[in-house]
C-alpha cells in the first residue's frame, strides 16, 4: 500500500481532525501521532530515523495510507519522493494561534516527557524529533514561532508546485478532495482535538475518543 498524502504540517494545525477526514476519504489508515502513543515500539522506530537510521519505509508503513503530524512531517521530504504520486499537504494556521495552542498541549507533554525517567520510550523520541523539526528550547515563544514560520516557508519553497495543498482548517474538504481527485463529502470536515479538549480530558483520553469516532463512522 502506498501513500497517497504525505503531511508536512506541524502538530496543533488540526492533524488529528485531518487523519480523521483521510481516513475517510481514502479508506485506509492515516499515522499520526496517536500511532505511536497507541504502538509505544514506533517510538524507538522514529527516533532512529531522525538520529540517521530511517526504516523501511514501504515495510514500515505499509498498512497506511497516508501520514500527518509528527514524527511523520519530519520526513515529509523523504516520503514524498519515496511515494511521488502522493500530494503532499502543508497544513497551517495563524502563527499566534498556533502557539496558543501548541504551548498549552504538545508541548507541555513534550516538556514532560523530557523529564521522565530514563527507559522511558517517548524521552529520546521527544529530544530528537523537536530538536530536528522545532527546537528544544520549547520554553520559548519567539524560537517556536520562528522555526515554525521557517518550516512552513521552507516547504511552500521547495515542494512541487503540482503536489503541494497549502490548507487551514477553514478550508475544509474542497482543496484536499480537488487534489485527489475525489467528491466533496455531504457532512461537515471532522473537528477534534482541541485545546480545551486537552485542559480538560488529557491526551490520551483526547485519543481515544477520536479512534472510537473513527471506528463508529
Amino acid at each position: 500500500m502506498a501513500l497517497r498524502v504525505v503531511g508536512a504540517g506541524m502538530g496543533r494545525t488540526a492533524t488529528l481532525s485531518l487523519k480523521g477526514a483521510l481516513e475517510q476519504l481514502l479508506g485506509g489508515r492515516c499515522y499520526h501521532m496517536a500511532e505511536v502513543f497507541a504502538n509505544p515500539d514506533h517510538a524507538s522506530v522514529w527516533d532512529a530515523a531522525y538520529r540517521g537510521s530511517p526504516p523501511d519505509w514501504d515495510e514500515f508503513l505499509e498498512d497506511y495510507v497516508a501520514c500527518v503530524d509528527w514524527p511523520a512531517v519530519g520526513f515529509w521530504r523523504e516520503l514524498s519522493e519515496q511515494y511521488p504520486d502522493a500530494i503532499i499537504l502543508l497544513s497551517t494556521r495563524d502563527s499566534r494561534k498556533w502557539w496558543e495552542s501548541a504551548d498549552a498541549t504538545v508541548l507541555t507533554a513534550a516538556r514532560q516527557a523530557k523529564d521522565a525517567p530514563p527507559g522511558n520510550p517517548f524521552t529520546s523520541l521527544v529530544e530528537s524529533m523537536f530538536g530536528a523539526t522545532l527546537t528544544l528550547d520549547l520554553d520559548n515563544k519567539d524560537a517556536c514561532v520562528e522555526a515554525y514560520e521557517r518550516h512552513n516557508a521552507h516547504v511552500r519553497a521547495n515542494a512541487p508546485k503540482d503536489r503541494l495543498v497549502d490548507w487551514q482548517p477553514s478550508d475544509g474538504w474542497e482543496p484536499i478532495c480537488a487534489a485527489l481527485n475525489l467528491p466533496v463529502p455531504d457532512e461537515d470536515f471532522p473537528h477534534v482535538n482541541t485545546k480545551e479538549d486537552w485542559t480538560e480530558k488529557g491526551v490520551l483520553a483526547v485519543i481515544e475518543e477520536a479512534q472510537r469516532q473513527r471506528a463508529g463512522s
